[in-house]
């Protein structure tokens, strides 16, 4: 990876130029910078805004249209609702911690099984998809039970905060209404009680 990030600019006519090539680009390109760990910048010619993040959404709209979608219409559906919701910003860190810790532990893998097997060997190119073969049902599992246990976690949160405010009002007297004088209404209604016949039989 370079010491300084390679920068691309995006012109009015959409065409990417890359400045350490000195040559125009597509979005295929950015793609294999992508793929190669390439630290790379992508800013508007004209007015130096950051485009990165709607660079990076393109390629990832063009693989989801590419026939092997990686995200389904439900877990998409979920993640608009999330904008604007307080959970927004843990949400996308969550994402984010999850995706790093998955990539971090393929990279250990393949970095040991190099140096094991050596860098070309078909076994240390396989060991990964091997992995996952393997391991896929045990990752599930794992995912399933962490699943699980929010939940539970979040039902006890849920259940101590009905505690705490059933308790919070239980120490309020709250005083009974008294009708105020002249009140027909009052009067009428008192009158059609059982001890008001009785009174007024006797």
């Amino acid at each position: 990876m370079a010491d300084k990030s390679r920068l691309i600019k995006k012109y009015p006519n959409r065409r990417l130029y890359d400045t350490r090539t000195s040559s125009y680009i597509t979005l295929s390109d950015v793609k294999e910078l992508v793929l190669g760990n390439e630290d790379f910048q992508v800013v508007d010619a004209k007015t130096g805004d950051d485009l990165t993040r709607s660079i990076l959404l393109q390629i990832i709209l063009e693989e989801e249209a590419g026939g092997a979608p990686m995200f389904t219409s439900d877990l998409l559906s979920h993640m608009i609702r999330f904008y604007g919701n307080a959970m927004q910003g843990m949400m996308g860190k969550y994402l984010e911690n999850n995706i790093k810790a998955f990539t971090d532990m393929q990279g250990k893998l393949q970095e040991q099984a190099r140096g094991i097997y050596g860098e070309n060997s078909p076994i240390s190119q396989d060991l990964w998809a091997q992995f996952l073969n393997f391991q896929g049902p045990a990752l599930q599992s794992m995912m399933g039970t962490y699943v699980e246990q929010s939940k539970k976690m979040f039902q006890q949160m849920q259940d101590q905060v009905e505690n705490q405010t059933r308790n919070m009002f239980t120490g309020f007297q709250f005083p009974a209404y008294t009708p105020p004088a002249g009140d027909e209404m009052a009067d009428k209604a008192e009158s059609t009680t059982p001890d008001a016949k009785t009174r007024t039989e006797k």
